[in-house]
This record gives C-alpha cells, sequence and structure tokens, in this order.
C-alpha cells in the first residue's frame, strides 16, 4: 500500500517539475521570436535611418543577441547603436 502512494506522489512530482520546465520553455521561447520579428520590423521599416543611422542588419551576432535576449535584446542593439557601438 504505501509503495502505491510513494509511487503517486513521485509520478505527480514528475509532472509538475516537467509542468514547470515546459511553461518557462515557452516564454523563453516567445521572447526569442518577438525579438527576432521586432528586429525584422525595425529593419524593413528603415527606423534606424530616421535618426540618421544605418539599419541593424542580420549579422550572427545580431540575430543571436535577439534570438537570446528577445525585446530586451533588440533594446540593448539599438541603444548600442545610437551611441556608436558596432557589433
Amino acid at each position: 500500500m504505501s509503495s502505491v502512494l510513494i509511487a503517486i506522489l513521485l509520478v505527480v512530482a514528475i509532472v509538475a517539475i516537467v509542468y514547470y520546465l515546459v511553461k518557462k520553455f515557452m516564454v523563453l521561447v516567445i521572447n526569442a521570436i518577438l525579438g527576432i520579428v521586432v528586429l525584422f520590423i525595425l529593419n524593413f521599416l528603415h527606423v534606424m535611418q530616421w535618426m540618421g543611422k544605418p539599419d541593424l542588419g542580420y549579422g550572427f551576432v545580431t540575430v543571436l543577441i535577439s534570438a537570446i535576449g528577445g525585446l530586451p535584446g533588440v533594446c540593448i542593439l539599438l541603444l548600442l547603436d545610437i551611441l556608436g557601438i558596432t557589433l
């Protein structure tokens, strides 16, 4: 009887941990997709040229920062480009 109860509690704990990890992973994936989409929109609309700067482009480092950092990563790229720091 006690071994069945322990098995059920173990299964419930494993399901709860997997649910938590998948939930956090989906937030990271959505943030990464939004970052790349915002980078594309900024380059498509030539937003940086409105300020007299060249577009950000699609270099390896730029896309990597946008994918890992998401929206804050794109904001950091914009700030660095405005300040004249190139990647």
